[in-house]
């Protein structure tokens, strides 16, 4: 596997964007259009792509980015394997990635939001010891947010 960082222009990562969020458009349901609006990928500089080398090329299998929240905390966002590739260890390498980006960049957190139809993903994140808070920002009174 190959873990690249680099940004939103990066064609992989407008990619698996695309295949996220025809996910997140059904299991979102009516809440869509709402959670949408705030996953613009134009404002992420900071994205990590990783590759799983096949015999032929590397093929782009998962992404996330993180941007500024304030002075000292990052944002988790657009997060995603694609479904043939999950259960190997692939989600925590990208979460790695970012957390230790994170660190270089002298930030002290990271935030993400998700959603508790998102199944898999809340208990990911419980994994990676990522703790609920109360909802945030935008998400203040969601209730699919978590």
């Amino acid at each position: 596997m190959k873990i690249q960082r680099t940004n939103s222009e990066n064609i992989d990562f407008i990619h698996l964007v695309k295949a996220l969020d025809a996910y997140l458009k059904i299991t979102d349901e009516e809440e869509h259009d709402f959670y949408n609006q705030f996953n613009n990928i134009d404002v992420l500089s900071e994205v990590v792509v990783v590759y799983k080398d096949t015999t032929t090329k590397l093929h782009a299998v998962g992404c996330a980015a993180m941007k500024k929240f304030d002075e000292t905390t990052v944002e988790v966002k657009r997060m995603y394997v694609l479904p043939e590739e999950r259960g190997v260890g692939i989600a925590q390498k990208i979460m790695q990635e970012l957390e230790n980006w994170a660190k270089e960049l002298n930030y002290k957190k990271c935030i993400l939001e998700t959603g508790k139809r998102q199944v898999a993903a809340v208990k990911f994140y419980a994994k990676c010891k990522y703790q609920v808070i109360e909802n945030y920002g935008q998400y203040q009174g969601m209730q699919n947010s978590i």
